[in-house]
């Protein structure tokens, strides 16, 4: 997420962050450089200058010149501007209202609007407990209504039947009626959208927001569009009073342009982006965390609230149990931390959120991380019971075996073993001492940055 900008943001605050003090001509020259990475990463014009200014400013004053560390205080500027262009602080649904709460989704075909009603619905119903209805206005396109209706039924909330040819304003004043008579929390009504910005659709919104009400009406655009995102936004905030933006398809924008744009350009805060297609890969947007992940920091934060979310917390006591008790870990227990990673994601959006991740995932670039983890479950599912029991069993015949009942060259079950031994020494290690002497252990070899200050 965001690649290139962080690249580019973190060459430049390389170059000045080891300086004992810094000149003005130091900082006119970082200030260029910011203005550059900004432009490349598609932010619109005016967002670039203001940010640039501002980071001047602040720069030239006493934030500074008054820092026993300037280079480091250059750095915690520049997050700071971040944070405050992003949005300054995190801005939840306002769903404080005699139910049902409706929600209209705005936006342009193709910017991932009914995937983001089903997810939006799904975050509501797992993490605030509320009963959702979702609706779709969409009558030009039965595939539309189609679509969301199979969602629903994924996500497991209520789905209202439509149709095409019927009145978007009939259906949601009847989908409205239905979600009262069933007291729910939570009405969302997926809208009609277009490939671009017309009258008649606008004319229809408009008309939709006059007889709902809504108490949210969020505004759904693709990322990757970049200045052309927000200037869409801002077509629509000319015609409809947004409440908030979803960004969608971040995981695969590399220069976030929209991220730093929309907020600035509409003046609506960016409520969630969509991180991938899966219907969980909805993440509330968190100014501070996204500025340090900008900024190549990570967000430790978030990684602990995925993983409580979605590791098994029972799975996760009996090995730290069985560690603690007999400091044995085996290949059963190896492939249990495997298969909880792929519960969580990608192995590239985990280390997104790792201080260093971007680092690493350079690193990693021609290497398929999640295909490894597959890779090495199959090898693993592939021995006996007995063999994942007690690796040391594990020689040159068996090995063959292995190889061969998961289709692959006997080099990659020595690759697995060495593998297992270096994770096995370091969960003895947590076992025996602690965090920390697992932490002084790995410090050769993490990449710069992934170690903790001291």
């Amino acid at each position: 997420m965001f690649e290139n900008l962080t690249s580019r943001l973190s060459r430049v605050l390389d170059a000045i962050r080891g300086q004992g003090r810094l000149t003005e001509e130091q900082i006119n020259a970082a200030a260029r450089e910011l203005r550059m990475a900004l432009l490349e990463a598609d932010v619109a014009l005016p967002v670039v200058k203001d940010f640039v200014e501002q980071v001047k400013t602040r720069a030239l004053g006493v934030e500074i010149t008054q820092s026993l560390t300037p280079g480091q205080e250059f750095l915690r500027v520049v997050q700071r501007q971040l944070t405050e262009t992003l949005g300054g602080s995190a801005e939840p649904l306002n769903l404080r209202q005699q139910p049902p709460a409706i929600i209209l989704m705005a936006g342009l075909q193709g910017s991932g609007k009914t995937t983001t009603t089903g997810k939006l619905a799904r975050l509501l119903k797992e993490h605030e407990k509320k009963k959702v209805i979702v609706v779709s206005c969409d009558v030009y396109r039965p595939a539309a209504i189609e679509q969301l209706r199979i969602v629903a039924g994924q996500v497991g909330v209520e789905w209202f039947p439509s149709a095409a040819g019927q009145d978007p304003v009939a259906i949601a004043q009847a989908a409205l009626a239905e979600a009262k008579k069933q007291y729910a929390d939570v009405l969302i009504v997926d809208t009609a959208g277009r490939t671009t910005v017309d009258e008649a659709m606008m004319r229809e919104i408009a008309a939709l927001h006059a007889a709902l009400h809504p108490v949210e009406t969020l505004f759904v655009v693709d990322s990757m569009t970049g200045q052309d995102a927000a200037r869409t936004a801002r077509a629509f905030a000319d015609v409809l009073p947004l409440t908030g933006v979803v960004l969608t398809k971040v995981d695969g924008d590399a220069r976030g342009g929209a991220a730093l744009s929309v907020r600035q350009v509409t003046g609506k805060p960016i409520k969630f982006l969509g991180v991938g297609e899966k219907s969980d890969k909805l993440e509330v947007f968190h100014p501070d965390r996204i500025a340090a992940r900008i900024l190549g920091q990570g967000d430790v934060l978030g990684l602990i609230e995925e993983t409580v979310r979605k590791v098994d917390q029972d799975k996760a006591i009996k090995l730290a149990e069985k560690l603690k008790k007999t400091k044995s870990f085996d290949l059963e227990d190896f492939r249990e931390q495997m298969l909880q990673m792929q519960n969580m994601g990608s192995m590239a959006s985990l280390l997104d959120k790792l201080p260093g991740g971007a680092q690493m995932q350079a690193q990693l670039k021609n290497v398929d991380m999640d295909k490894q983890v597959r890779r090495t479950v199959a090898i693993i599912n592939s021995m006996t019971r007995q063999e994942r029991r007690f690796p040391d069993l594990i020689k040159a015949s068996r090995k063959r075996r292995i190889a061969a009942g998961s289709g692959v060259e006997v080099q990659e079950v020595n690759r697995l073993l060495r593998q297992f031994e270096t994770t096995r020494d370091m969960m003895k290690k947590v076992a025996s001492g602690g965090m920390g002497k697992l932490m002084r252990a790995m410090g050769g070899r993490l990449p710069p940055g992934m170690m903790p200050r001291r």
